[in-house]
């Protein structure tokens, strides 16, 4: 990985391309690049664009420099409003070198596949670009694997939620049924207790003089058993 940004920052030391005759602010802002003088460059290839919007070498130069200070989205964006006829020319290559370059930075993998293998077919000897057209490949692949592995676990994630829930509605149901379970009993035993049947007064009668018969039955046998150990006693004292 550290071995591949070294050979970018290397290609990207010599991507600056000689501007028109004309261009001060081109040649100005190639100087310093060279020099090292990343924000400087900027400057002088913006001055550049005030004056000619269209200019390949002042955006393709500007987006090199706004590489080299790690503003790769910036990179990105001045690439994308290059509008050049040599791009399918002459600077073909290098453009889509760069372009893959800095989608490389960005973690845009797919981007980076692309813009290799645009520039490989242009150049294909160019051992630089084979190399990370097939380290973009690599990460595009890892990179969707773990993109289809979140989700995934998303997924299984919600289920489990999903299912946990549920568990907890129902367990929640369970517990509120054991607690109105014994008042629901009670006031059973309420009503029952509340229904006692009624009786008429021919019956209550009915009842009264079953219950005095058994009563006279007891004592009439109480009787006779007094009596029977009486006698048994006079018997023995005679005797």
């Amino acid at each position: 990985m550290k071995r591949l940004i070294l050979i970018f920052v290397t290609v990207l030391l010599c991507l600056p391309l000689a501007a028109q005759a004309d261009r001060k602010d081109v040649r100005a802002g190639n100087r310093r690049f060279k020099a090292g003088d990343w924000k400087e460059s900027e400057i002088d290839y913006r001055k550049a664009l005030v004056k000619d919007s269209t200019s390949f070498a002042a955006s393709y130069n500007l987006a090199s420099s706004l590489y080299r200070q790690n503003d790769y989205d910036g990179a990105a964006k001045v690439m994308e409003n290059v509008s050049d006829p040599s791009v399918g020319g002459e600077h073909s290559s290098d453009y889509n070198y760069n372009l893959g370059d800095i989608a490389l930075q960005r973690k845009d993998y797919g981007a980076a596949v692309e813009a290799f293998r645009k520039c490989l077919l242009e150049t294909p000897d160019d051992l630089d670009a084979k190399e990370n057209y097939i380290y973009a490949r690599m990460m595009q692949e890892q990179q969707q694997q773990q993109q289809n592995q979140d989700q995934q676990d998303q997924q299984n994630q919600n289920q489990n939620d999903q299912q946990n829930q549920q568990d907890q509605q129902n367990q929640d149901q369970n517990d509120q049924d054991q607690q109105n379970q014994p008042d629901d009993q009670q006031d059973q035993e309420d009503q029952n207790q509340g229904q006692q049947p009624k009786i008429s007064s021919q019956q209550a009668q009915q009842m009264l003089q079953a219950i005095q018969a058994k009563e006279k039955e007891t004592q009439d046998k109480v009787e006779k058993q007094k009596a029977a150990a009486l006698q048994s006693r006079q018997k023995e004292k005679n005797w």
